[in-house]
């Protein structure tokens, strides 16, 4: 069957299921879509916007539900769309994995769950698909897989805790720490109660409490009244993290793992100056000091990468210490001492996050950096020049798609600042 007559045929479905849903004639039906009744959806399979708003209005949907119910891929394509072994698609999607291939990942995920005899093979599935959409920097669907995965009922205790942890870093990385912070303390809990004795399960204990001391280091800025609150509680997860992390590390001699350990030990370094323990200036040089170990050459085209080139964790960790310098600067500098540092600290990230092609970092950067546009304008009197070239302004709009809360931000960056190299 051709993709034009498939969508017709789901176009189909979802009209007869209006019309049971709402208990509408076909004359109704059409005047609610503002049709005719003898041509309820486009011949082309193709509606327009109109038609899908209509469409949802009357279904009580999402307009992107009913979008994604039209155009959704019904099965898996490519070279493993026949295979029928599930333990070489996960051994495929391991491998998509650690070679980036994030696309190819997720097709190869699409195709574990629908041969996924059990719900542990189908949950398995929605974890290798949400690691996949992390990957892709796609983090509300990574959400959705986590939590398809998890309702699936796994009955495997290892797969159950890296889904529980990864649906908390998901609430994290989307900047909702409240859930995410919730979440965390719960698994912690259980930890608790069993102790983890596997590998899985043992690192699932260590991001449980990475993901509790971010959280509560973001709240530091979200609720200001409650900040050394929240600053104590952050560093007894963050320093409980870097312990298991590092242990872990030297037991398996798992390089990711010290990476993820650094981001902690940066994060206790803003904790530091918060609870009065640091001034800001030592604490931002330090975290520059951090910075020179990233060989600014490596991984370029062409490029005889250092023996020392920090990739993967390591190098992301870097990044996060960047953004711990620009919370520190924005909170506690002034003058030219904040801009100085902050140049360095967003220059530097911006590096590593193309490198990485890291969203989430992107996301703090920019918003970042428009705090910072902000004050100056407050202390100026007058608004501040802000140039950004086409490039930018792609990555503006990819931050937007992926964060539903940077979007107002991103609108006003694109409405304030002046594009140059347009086309």
């Amino acid at each position: 069957m051709d993709t034009t007559e498939l969508r017709r045929q789901k176009q189909e479905k979802l009209l007869d299921l209006a019309s049971i849903y709402k208990g509408l004639t076909r004359k109704q039906l059409a005047d609610a879509l503002g049709r005719d009744q003898t041509r309820l959806f486009p011949p082309s399979g193709n509606p327009k916007l109109d038609y899908l708003i209509r469409l949802s209005d009357v279904l009580d949907w999402q307009v992107g539900d009913v979008a994604e119910a039209i155009w959704a891929r019904d099965e898996a394509r490519g070279p493993e769309a026949a295979c029928k072994d599930f333990e070489l698609l996960d051994d495929q999607a391991k491998t998509a994995h650690r070679e980036g291939r994030f696309q190819d990942m997720l097709r190869i995920a699409e195709r574990m769950y629908l041969i996924g005899a059990t719900a542990d093979q189908r949950a398995l599935a929605c974890h290798r698909e949400s690691g996949a959409w992390d990957g892709l920097g796609r983090y509300l669907k990574q959400l959705d897989a986590v939590r398809r995965g998890l309702s699936e009922g796994p009955g495997g205790a290892d797969l159950r805790l890296l889904l529980r942890v990864n649906l908390a870093n998901s609430y994290y990385t989307l900047w909702q720490p409240l859930e995410a912070r919730a979440l965390a303390k719960d698994l912690i809990e259980h930890f608790l109660d069993e102790k983890p004795t596997t590998r899985s399960a043992r690192a699932a204990e260590a991001f449980s409490y990475y993901v509790l001391g971010h959280s509560e280091r973001r709240l530091m800025a979200l609720e200001i009244d409650r900040a050394p609150v929240h600053a104590r509680h952050a560093r007894r997860a963050l320093e409980r993290s870097e312990a298991l992390y590092s242990a872990l590390a030297d037991e398996f001699n798992h390089d990711p793992w010290r990476g993820i350990a650094s981001t902690c030990r940066g994060g206790l370094i803003e904790i530091a100056v918060e609870l009065g323990e640091l001034d800001a200036s030592s604490a931002v040089a330090q975290l520059a000091d951090g910075l020179d170990s990233v060989d600014s050459d490596a991984g370029e085209p062409g490029a005889a990468p250092a023996a020392a080139a920090l990739v993967g964790d390591r190098l992301e960790s870097m990044g996060w210490w960047c953004i711990f310098g620009c919370n520190i600067a924005l909170r506690k500098l002034t003058g030219k001492e904040l801009q100085r540092h902050m140049a360095v600290f967003t220059n530097k990230g911006y590096e590593i996050a193309d490198r990485l092609d890291n969203w989430a970092m992107r996301e703090r950067l920019f918003t970042l950096e428009y705090l910072q546009r902000e004050r100056l304008n407050e202390l100026a009197g007058i608004d501040v020049g802000w140039t950004i070239d086409s490039e930018e302004v792609r990555v503006i709009v990819g931050t937007m798609g992926r964060f539903p809360g940077f979007r107002s931000t991103g609108w006003r960056i694109l409405e304030t600042a002046t594009v140059v190299g347009e086309n």
